[in-house]
């Protein structure tokens, strides 16, 4: 059991670091890009589509690695009235709804994936395919982290993020 969980955080560290550098990528291109074309006139050809491909992979990845945090908008103004008992079946229904999601990635990911194999990008000559391979890559890491969480197993890996948007601050008290 000890290799399998090993085996699992290195799968999922690679997959948040390539959301990293994505996102790396898309700053540091786009700095390059602004940079070239107000100072010397120039654009390199390929920059639109690397940042294209970058943004989407890395918006994808963000999908998975919030499903695994536990990041996702939640509305706790009903729940936090109702019994612990139901917001325990209620916290059940969110993860079969996610793995569902993860699912319909998966599958119609693919699809997408497969249909678009035949054409290229423009500027990279990469198959069109690779815009939506990221697709049912994300549809599988959620569908894991799902998985996980409908067991009982935490999946958050960065403790103490909790940021809580709109709620009690505790400034001024």
């Amino acid at each position: 059991m000890g290799y399998v969980r090993k085996a699992a955080l290195l799968l999922d560290t690679f997959f948040e670091n390539f959301a990293i550098i994505a996102l790396l990528g898309v700053i540091i291109i786009m700095i390059v890009q602004v940079a070239t074309r107000k100072l010397f006139n120039f654009v390199f050809f390929w920059s639109e589509e690397a940042i294209l491909l970058s943004l989407v992979w890395f918006s994808f990845m963000g999908i998975a690695i919030g499903f695994r945090e536990g990041v996702h908008m939640g509305v706790e103004a009903l729940t936090d009235r109702l019994p612990a008992s139901i917001n325990k079946w209620i916290d059940k229904w969110i993860d079969i709804m996610g793995l569902l999601y993860g699912l319909y990635f998966v599958i119609y990911g693919w699809e997408f994936t497969v249909l678009m194999f035949d054409s290229t990008l423009p500027a990279t000559k990469l198959p069109n395919s690779v815009v939506y391979l990221v697709m049912p890559v994300s549809g599988v890491m959620v569908c894991a982290y799902s998985l996980l969480h409908l067991f009982g197993i935490d999946t958050k890996r960065h403790k103490g993020a909790d940021i809580e948007i709109g709620g009690d601050t505790g400034v001024g008290q």
